[in-house]
Formats: C-alpha cells, sequence, structure tokens
C-alpha cells in the first residue's frame, strides 16, 4: 500500500496553514503563527478527556494533529470553556513572551483550521463534546 496522500502533503499543507494564520492574524513571522495557532489548540484541548482529545486529533491535518496531542498530559485538564474573554486570556498566556495572539485569535485560527478539516464530521464531533466546544470553533 502506498503511503497515504494526507502523509505525502503533510509539511506543504502545514506551511500553507501557518501562512493563512499569519495573513489572517497579520502577524509578522510563521513563528508567531505557530504560536498562535499552538495555543489555540491547546487552550481547546484543555477542556476535553483523553477519548476526546484522540477523536478530535483525528480531524486535524497531520502535522496540526501533532501540535495539537504534543505534551499533553492528564494533569492540564480544565472543566469548562468559561464565559467572556477568558478564553482569548488563556490563549495570549500560552508561551506569553513569544505570543502575539491577540484577542481574535480563537476565530481566526480555528476559522483557518474548518477549512482543511471535514466540517460535517468536525460538527457532528463538536455537538458530543462538552457544553461550550461547538462555540469555540464558530466564533
Amino acid at each position: 500500500m502506498p503511503m497515504p496522500q494526507e502523509y505525502q502533503r503533510a509539511s506543504p499543507v502545514f506551511d500553507g496553514i501557518l501562512t493563512e494564520v499569519r495573513d489572517k492574524l497579520d502577524l509578522a513571522t510563521r513563528n508567531q503563527a505557530y504560536t498562535a495557532l499552538q495555543s489555540v489548540l491547546i487552550v481547546f484541548r484543555r477542556r476535553l478527556g483523553p477519548a476526546q482529545i484522540l477523536a478530535f486529533a483525528a480531524l486535524l491535518p497531520p502535522v496540526v494533529r501533532a501540535v495539537f496531542v504534543a505534551d499533553w498530559t492528564k494533569d492540564e485538564f480544565v472543566p469548562g470553556f468559561g464565559i467572556g474573554d477568558a478564553l482569548a486570556d488563556e490563549v495570549k498566556a500560552v508561551r506569553r513572551h513569544h505570543n502575539f495572539s491577540g484577542d481574535h485569535a480563537i476565530p481566526e485560527v480555528t476559522s483557518v483550521l474548518r477549512a482543511h478539516m471535514d466540517v460535517g464530521t468536525l460538527d457532528t464531533l463538536l455537538a458530543s463534546l462538552p457544553e461550550g466546544a461547538r462555540q469555540f470553533w464558530s466564533r
């Protein structure tokens, strides 16, 4: 069996995602875009259980999937998605000294990622996740 296409194209797809995030957030570098992407993914991941993390990861492009699960520990769990600007503040606090994410990082990053995911499957999964998950991905 040949290598799956999603793995053959993993690097170019990830490069494209970083470029889209950089442009959407009006950032100067791909490093800044990576931190914004990573921060949004970590803040979302903290609110999921292990099975939910794996189910969600399966929907992401391969390199984004790796970023999503990298360094995960069960001890990072935070119940609930909160209200107001708390999530945006949490995104900005990840790697604080290297993070140039603004108040709109969550909706901008998730809109970029949605364009690279099966939206029907994503929406079905989001409906089964804790309250607030769907709103996180539809801001």
